[in-house]
């Protein structure tokens, strides 16, 4: 099969200057998700462009390995990054295998009505951002607080009032405080979450816990 020349079939000229114009889409994409499937489209026109002109070999590269399994890749990577891992301790919340708001392969959790309310504008922030908030519970606050340090989540969220304490006398502390080791996640959630439910703050990878709250860590 000869290949098509460019002075005698001008569509082909018109598919290939798609070629610039989707990769400008790409790059200009807000929604990772949306700059998949333009991702997509792009090398579909390329292998179609390298079909047209005889070159059925790279055609067949370009759509297996430079179009199906890049956007898998892609797709599993965007998929992994875009979510906060938020540690929160198991006594925070009443233990429900009816509710499976948290993600625990052990137990569901039925929240707290303050930590469920807590939950969904922190949910709707990350979706702003096109990210979604995972839950992982810890039995211990000691387990907690190393896995904000070792890095296995990126925030952790904790009670401001002590469980043993029996005092009606009302807090000036808000009810939860929020830590995160990401400075970014400090920029996008602090603005959005209400003072009168949660405070939010940075905390260095090698820094140690705040002493300005009466948490027990040792529960």
């Amino acid at each position: 099969m000869e290949a098509i020349s460019l002075t005698d079939s001008g569509y082909v000229v018109a598919i290939a200057a798609l070629l610039p114009l989707s990769a400008a889409m790409v790059i200009t994409q807000v929604n990772p998700y949306h700059a998949l499937v333009v991702r997509g489209i792009l090398g579909a026109i390329a292998a179609l462009v390298y079909a047209l002109l005889g070159a059925a070999d790279v055609a067949l590269t370009e759509a297996l390995v430079g179009t199906m399994l890049s956007i898998t890749l892609y797709a599993i990577a965007v998929r992994s990054s875009m979510a906060m891992r938020m540690g929160i301790l198991t006594s925070e919340a009443a233990i429900n295998n009816s509710q499976s708001n948290l993600s625990s392969p052990q137990q569901s959790e039925q929240l707290a009505p303050e930590l469920d309310e807590l939950f969904r504008t922190l949910r709707q922030l990350l979706g702003k951002h096109y990210m979604r908030l995972e839950i992982v519970p810890y039995t211990n606050g000691s387990d907690l607080q190393a896995a904000l340090l070792h890095k296995e989540i990126h925030t952790l969220c904790l009670s401001n009032q002590p469980q043993s304490s029996k005092s009606q006398t009302p807090s000036p502390l808000p009810p939860y405080c929020v830590e995160t080791r990401v400075e970014r996640l400090q920029t996008i959630l602090q603005p959005g979450v209400p003072q009168n439910l949660a405070s939010v703050a940075f905390r260095n990878g090698s820094a140690q816990p705040s002493t300005d709250r009466p948490m027990e860590l040792s529960s």
